[in-house]
């Protein structure tokens, strides 16, 4: 019976990373510039989804559940880089390789802006922000950071202008 068990777990587990392994990414993107530790990142991401996974108990949505899990190893991660600080040229390569048409030009340059002045951001905005862009509701982030909502959306607008400001000086 063991076997079947483990069959609809590793189910589970490609469904979650199918529906929100990009997520995942984007958010390993925000935390690390160099493409061979974020990959190292992502993976580190989902065997810690997996390894949480059977504690989940549906307090929460699973994509909350999942975000938190991913909050806290990139948070593990950011803490071992301030203790071993690595000086690395900036990797450019964090967006989707697929080819495109010429009008995907600037809407890369965008992103490349945005994810930049991301990186600009303290931790704690940064965090606020990715959440929001990942469509998380002022409830869920609140749950997640053990903030209030109200709480939530002072620190989102102070991030957000924050942003704004850094987006407007390049």
């Amino acid at each position: 019976m063991a076997g079947s068990q483990d069959i609809e777990f590793e189910r589970e587990f490609k469904r979650l990373m199918a529906e929100h392994g990009g997520m995942l990414v984007r958010f390993a993107a925000s935390f690390e510039r160099n493409r061979h530790a974020r990959d190292d990142l992502v993976q580190d991401i989902m065997l810690a989804v997996w390894q949480a996974l059977p504690a989940f108990r549906g307090e929460s949505s699973i994509k909350t559940y999942v975000v938190g899990v991913a909050h806290r190893r990139c948070a593990s991660h950011v803490m071992r880089a301030v203790a071993q600080p690595q000086h690395e040229e900036l990797d450019e390569e964090w967006a989707d390789q697929q080819p495109g048409p010429e009008a995907l030009a600037g809407l890369n340059q965008q992103q490349q802006r945005l994810l930049a002045a991301l990186r600009q951001l303290p931790v704690g905005q940064r965090q606020l922000v990715l959440l929001a862009l990942e469509g998380m509701s002022y409830e869920e982030i609140a749950q997640l950071l053990g903030i209030s909502v109200n709480n939530v959306g002072v620190r989102l607008n102070r991030a957000k202008a924050a942003l704004k400001e850094r987006l407007e000086e390049r």
